[in-house]
């Protein structure tokens, strides 16, 4: 019998994709362009050269060790979890595989595209080091890092597979796992060392880190103590193999079909009755939520959703308590009102388009939309159901989300209204900024809604749905503004104008955002009113 049979065959499969060569081309281009904008804008800002190189160094590698961590669990969340749901799992188990045959097969298949990535980008990183300031030995330990990191997400990610149904469940504990792992275990180790006052437990934790092992391949922390950064990385590396291994050995045994235990059944009837409540208060809820529109309580008949919002911005508000305890009137400057708004709009924005096509994608996935689809309903029932399930979820929040965005501005905009500054030199901008950024909250959140319906009737699992919808709409405008103020500074490079001013860089990000929102949102409600019905049992026809 051939050797890892099924690693073969799917290398060759991938071999034959498109999709494969034009991944490493989509990489690498990114890259080289996203290192470019950056360095005329840092050159344009007047930087030295050390600083430029020593800049764009961290932050390319800091990209591409993000990037080895999240592309390889979106390549491998779904491997062998999409098997199990299609009932083909067990029919590989009937001829000669191993466990270990399988993993690695589906584990080639689903990382060739990520591999091929991560080596298109790590020529780009090299840039710095021609640029001068960097050293070879730190450039080859930052390639090292994120190779490691990428080989550990697709590891990751085949484990949690392996041992999940869903798609959706699997990626979730992925990223769980990932965060956990790379920023969740140093802090507390951090906070176990500073109880107990050893350092030895804090360093076991660290070593797990990603984070931990990108810090220490910088020269500054690597001369004095180079062992600990070989450990980290050893350490990573060999966790990677536990996964796998773990993976080859559960797989043979999951597939099959096992009455569920005591403990289990007493845990899901508990979750159940978190979720969705007791039985009177289903009936009461079902029978409110039926009288106004039929899917809308298929949509939102968990309870925990809302909560679930309402549990993150309670603990980022409680950051804010602690954060005004901790250091009181200093906690409240500019820097501190930017990021905590960025990162409002921002969850926000993620979370709402991963939820806008979910429910769809999953019932189309079970066969349960064409089912719908022959009852009485209507397609704006059903549109109109997702869209109040949407608002039952996110509507409080985001009044909460634009209130802290109204206060930010009010607050930097008094602040720069005092005798010392002048308001039409810096308070202009800030309002102008933070106006934009409310207006693209609202305009993003609506076209995420008709895009997310659309990409959840044409794209293979909710997962794709997800990120296509996010990509269109929230990635694909900021990569278009800068490469537009990229083009700006060059074409200013030799003339005596300063280059683009706030106004241009604030009109061309809204420009491009609200033209992004119009275009793929009015397509994709049109799209949805008018092939609904044609789209949802054919297959994956629609495409922007």
């Amino acid at each position: 019998m051939t050797f890892l049979p099924i690693v073969g065959r799917e290398l060759r499969v991938a071999s034959r994709r498109r999709s494969t060569y034009w991944w490493r081309t989509l990489a690498g281009g990114v890259a080289i362009l996203f290192g470019t904008w950056l360095f005329l804008m840092l050159q344009w800002d007047g930087q030295s050269q050390l600083g430029i190189a020593r800049f764009l160094f961290g932050l390319l590698t800091g990209c591409a060790a993000c990037y080895g961590l999240l592309s390889g669990a979106m390549n491998t969340t779904d491997c062998l979890s999409s098997e199990r749901r299609e009932g083909t799992l067990g029919l590989l188990f009937l001829t000669d595989l191993k466990g270990y045959d399988v993993v690695l097969g589906k584990l080639a298949a689903g990382s060739l595209r990520a591999f091929y990535g991560m080596m298109a980008v790590l020529p780009v990183l090299a840039v710095p080091l021609i640029i001068g300031g960097i050293s070879a030995g730190e450039e080859a330990r930052m390639a090292l890092v994120a190779l490691n990191a990428l080989f550990f997400s697709l590891a990751l990610g085949m484990a949690v597979s392996s041992v999940n149904r869903s798609a959706r469940a699997a990626t979730l504990k992925t990223y769980a796992m990932i965060l956990l792992i790379t920023a969740g275990a140093p802090a507390c180790g951090a906070w176990v060392a500073y109880l107990t006052r050893n350092s030895f437990v804090e360093k076991l934790f660290l070593l797990p880190s990603t984070g931990f092992s990108y810090a220490t391949a910088l020269d500054v922390l690597y001369r004095p103590k180079p062992r600990q950064f070989w450990e980290s990385a050893a350490t990573i590396h060999a966790l990677s193999w536990g996964l796998l291994i773990f993976a080859s050995l559960v797989t043979p045994r999951v597939w099959q079909d096992k009455p569920e235990g005591v403990r289990r059944l007493r845990w899901r009837d508990r979750w159940q009755l978190w979720s969705h409540g007791n039985a009177a208060e289903r009936n009461s809820f079902r029978r409110r939520l039926l009288e106004t529109n039929a899917y809308f309580w298929l949509a939102a008949r968990s309870r925990l959703k809302p909560a679930l919002v309402w549990g993150v911005l309670g603990l980022i508000a409680c950051c804010w308590v602690w954060g005004i305890t901790r250091f009181r009137r200093d906690w409240l400057n500019t820097n501190t009102f930017v990021i905590t708004g960025f990162l409002l709009n921002t969850l926000l924005k993620t979370w709402f388009g991963s939820e806008a096509g979910r429910q769809l994608a999953e019932d189309r996935a079970q066969g349960t939309l064409e089912l719908l689809l022959s009852t009485p309903l209507k397609v704006r029932d059903l549109l109109e159901g997702q869209l109040l399930a949407l608002l039952r979820q996110f509507l409080g929040p985001l009044m909460v989300v634009l209130a802290a965005d109204l206060f930010f501005m009010g607050s930097i905009s008094l602040r720069l209204m005092g005798p010392e500054v002048s308001m039409a030199d810096e308070g202009t901008p800030w309002i102008c900024w933070w106006g934009a950024a409310i207006i693209m909250l609202i305009a993003d959140l609506m076209a995420l809604f008709w895009v997310g319906q659309w990409q959840a009737l044409t794209s293979r699992n909710p997962v794709r749905a997800t990120i296509r919808t996010q990509l269109l709409i929230l990635a694909l405008p900021v990569a278009a503004w800068a490469m537009s103020m990229m083009a700006a500074v060059m074409l200013s490079a030799n003339t005596p104008s300063p280059g683009p001013g706030w106004k241009t860089a604030l009109g061309l990000w809204l420009g491009f955002g609200l033209a992004a929102d119009a275009v793929f949102g009015l397509y994709a409600r049109e799209k949805l009113l008018t092939e609904f019905r044609q789209v949802a049992p054919r297959g994956f026809g629609g495409r922007f």
